[in-house]
């Protein structure tokens, strides 16, 4: 009799990222393994979103704020290094929530959607789904951004041509490139 080897997967969360306070609607879906460290989930949320990764941030799991600590810090901060996603996350449909750049305030709410057992030969983290593209740095955070979007719609008012000067002819907030962001998954270690 031949002995069979159990190759156990890790369950994978599937994820909605939306930016707070964004109209029309920025959202990302992934898909993500239960054993993702934060601090990993950190480094995703920055390439499906193209973030810069210049600015501080930090995850509100539970009334609980994990980041990266620092003796600067006003109150405490619990490490992301030491968590993994199945340690905090405990039921479908729980949200909590991904801050980006104290200054702008870019709060991502993140919704569990469902806890889906992993698939062979499929890589993850992945991309599944998505809407526009993030807004610039550095604008204001969302109201920046609203009013920034405003303004490049009327040639007239009279901000348009430092605003656009500063956006470039560029920047089209319908942008979404789901196999540019899944390629820069696949190189994420």
């Amino acid at each position: 009799m031949t002995q069979q080897t159990v190759v156990t997967l890790n369950s994978i969360f599937q994820l909605k990222i939306t930016i707070k306070n964004c109209k029309p609607p920025i959202w990302r879906r992934i898909q993500v393994r239960d054993d993702t460290s934060l601090s990993k989930l950190h480094r995703i949320l920055q390439i499906i979103f193209w973030w810069t990764d210049t600015h501080l941030h930090s995850f509100t799991i539970d009334r609980r704020e994990y980041g990266v600590p620092s003796k600067e810090d006003f109150h405490p901060v619990i490490n992301e290094r030491n968590f993994i996603l199945r340690h905090v996350i405990h039921q479908e449909k729980q949200r909590f929530l991904y801050t980006y750049d104290f200054g702008d305030g870019w709060e991502h709410e993140i919704l569990v959607e469902k806890m889906l057992p992993a698939e062979v030969g499929v890589h993850y983290p992945r991309c599944i789904a998505g809407k526009r593209k993030r807004p610039p740095e550095d604008c204001g955070g969302p109201w920046g951004y609203m009013d920034l979007m405003e303004i490049r719609k009327n040639p007239d008012h009279p901000d348009y041509a430092e605003r656009m000067g500063w956006l470039g002819d560029v920047y089209d907030p319908e942008e979404f490139d789901i196999d540019l962001i899944n390629g820069s998954l696949k190189r994420l270690r």
